[in-house]
């Protein structure tokens, strides 16, 4: 049976929601790992709505200007079945227990929606229904995956009860700096890097936000980091113990005998 892995969403667009780019990625890699990816969201208003050809050039986490946002109201989990290859769920109705994973890419709606680390920085409060599902994740002993700033969110659940391992890129961006104060082992990586946390089960990547990158690179990185976290635990590769990162070793490409469909997966909690 394929892994069920939730891949969590924000909208649609890095400027004010999920990453395009890095979630198409997540897709097609975990699919390519044989998982069957769930899609879930908050089922609440964006608090940012951004013109993305105004403010194309710009970073994910940089504030959008003035004349680039809009005051048109859009539903996140609305915005988000723009990316999904079926349903998405709530992200109050996802049930940890049903799941083999979770998958976070990065986009400005990491900072804005699935927490307001963009207004609080290192103080920032996570969503409830994410950091629920996480803790009962990281409890489980279940992989999690995290690309670029969605990394922060990482930090800030699980640093403070397991001191996790991971990167956002380079130690001296100040979302790594955060990350450390919230009490994650932040490791330098560059842009096809997977820093694994293996004792956690934790994974993350630079991604897209990494200076220089370009999308060839991010998308072996993500690949990476898919099959690392669903191959079996006696094949996935060890953490460093000490020094700086190194990434997850290259696997030979295969492609499984009957390639699992990557549809979505109902797997809501259950109700009283």
């Amino acid at each position: 049976m394929a892994k069920r892995v939730a891949v969590i969403l924000a909208g649609c667009g890095h400027r004010d929601g999920s990453d395009v780019a890095e979630t198409m990625l997540a897709f097609l890699m975990l699919d390519r790992a044989g998982a069957k990816v769930i899609c879930a969201a908050p089922d609440a208003e964006q608090r940012e709505v951004v013109d993305h050809l105004m403010d194309a050039a710009a970073p994910a986490i940089s504030t959008p200007s003035a004349a680039a946002t809009s005051s048109v109201k859009r539903n996140a989990r609305i915005e988000a079945a723009r990316l999904a290859p079926g349903e998405v769920l709530k992200l109050s109705d996802l049930d940890p227990n049903r799941l083999e994973g979770l998958f976070i890419p990065s986009g400005r709606g990491v900072a804005t929606l699935l927490s307001d680390y963009a207004e609080k920085g290192a103080l920032c409060v996570v969503d409830p229904d994410l950091a629920r599902v996480m803790k009962a994740l990281l409890g489980a002993k279940k992989p999690m995956g995290f690309i670029g700033l969605a990394a922060v969110l990482g930090a800030r659940v699980l640093g403070p009860v397991a001191g996790v391992r991971l990167t956002l890129g380079s130690r001296a961006v100040i979302a790594a700096k955060h990350a450390a104060v919230m009490g994650a082992d932040v490791r330098p990586g560059s842009i096809d890097d997977v820093v694994a946390d293996e004792k956690n089960r934790v994974y993350s990547t630079p991604g897209l936000e990494a200076e220089g990158a370009r999308l060839a690179q991010v998308a072996k990185a993500i690949e990476k980091l898919a099959r690392a976290m669903t191959s079996a635990p006696a094949n996935r590769p060890q953490p460093r113990r000490d020094g700086p990162s190194r990434p997850v070793p290259d696997r030979p490409r295969f492609e499984p005998a009957a390639p699992q469909r990557s549809g979505v997966d109902p797997v809501r909690r259950q109700r009283p």
